[in-house]
């Protein structure tokens, strides 16, 4: 668990920051592979799925409102064998995980065959140093064009799923000899418009669903992409629920929060989104949220506490987690 939860963070973590150095006017959108991949090259049935097919974990994109934005594949993986001076096991892991995060990455291609760039980490929890992730990139210029602001080239334009081909195709050039095609997730050049809006939809979504919103996700997703699962009603207690209301410091935050019991301390934990721009969110405007979170990235705290709280991660996109210790409960409170 530790490896595959917090080795992953970790890594991911490194690969954002990576981007966002290398970016630093832009903002930056983490969004899971296969919830992308779904729209476009999701196997049918009644449970639509990618199967076995190697792909990446993760894709990061760099954008900035009205600019093109730069498309990163990314894969993690984390370890905790132990390293000490005697023994190359844990290299060996990390050695391993990279090689099967370049697999994985290799197989997604936009537009044509090795242009699009990736970041693979592999963490190892137990490293003689601490806590080390172990980064490998492989340069490329993977670019979306700008999204129209109106009109069914943009952002708040409805969907349309893809049925991509994935056998055979992706060309792959040889020196002197006829080429050869392998299989691979390829997003086609003319379909790039597409991938884009796919992008900046499926972020709508998941910046929802970290709030703990409900039916209104299903706006942003396709069928494959479980859109009918999003329009049924949740309710509290069976999922998260956008039901919690915070001010931190100068901003209103949304979103949804849990009661965990750590060694018998009760602690709450509150994700969510700053109000402004969850209403943007609601009503399906994806260009204006886009814009006014832009506008908006150097407003929110950078501090790691808050009155009332404990811990607290303050996001540039508008998005909070924050913690805290609640009191204990009497005797005759308990249910």
């Amino acid at each position: 668990m530790q490896a595959r939860e917090l080795g992953r963070a970790f890594g991911l973590a490194v690969a954002e920051r990576t981007v966002r150095n290398r970016f630093p006017d832009h903002m930056i959108s983490t969004l899971e592979a296969e919830a992308i991949l779904l729209a476009g090259f999701a196997r049918s049935g009644p449970r639509p799925s990618l199967g076995a097919r190697p792909r990446p974990d993760f894709f990061i994109e760099a954008w900035r409102p009205g600019e093109p934005s730069r498309i990163f594949a990314v894969t993690v993986n984390g370890n905790h064998q132990k390293a000490n001076k005697r023994t190359a096991k844990a290299d060996r892991s990390a050695f391993k995980q990279l090689a099967r995060g370049s697999e994985r990455a290799e197989h997604f291609h936009l537009a044509e065959w090795n242009t699009t760039p990736c970041l693979l980490m592999s963490t190892e929890l137990l490293a003689l140093g601490g806590i080390t992730v172990n980064a490998l990139q492989a340069p490329g210029e993977a670019v979306l064009p700008a999204s129209s602001v109106i009109g069914r080239g943009g952002a708040d334009a409805v969907l349309s799923e893809r049925n991509l081909v994935y056998a055979g195709a992706v060309k792959v050039p040889a020196d002197g000899r006829k080429g050869r095609t392998r299989d691979g997730f390829l997003i086609p050049r003319k379909e790039l418009g597409w991938f884009g809006q796919l992008l900046a939809r499926t972020g709508a979504a998941s910046q929802l669903a970290f709030a703990g919103a409900g039916t209104e996700i299903a706006q942003y997703l396709t069928g494959k992409q479980g859109h009918k699962h999003y329009e049924q009603q949740t309710f509290a207690g069976t999922s998260s629920v956008r039901d919690a209301r915070h001010t931190i410091g100068a901003t209103v935050y949304v979103g949804t929060d849990q009661v965990f019991r750590l060694n018998r301390v009760r602690v709450e934990a509150f994700s969510g989104i700053a109000e402004e721009l969850y209403d943007l969110l609601l009503k399906g405007q994806v260009e204006a949220y886009r814009a006014r979170a832009y506008a908006l990235r150097d407003t929110y705290p950078i501090s790691t506490t808050a009155p009332l709280w404990g811990p607290v991660s303050f996001g540039v996109d508008g998005t909070v987690m924050a913690l805290r210790i609640l009191p204990k409960q009497r005797e005759d409170e308990k249910p």
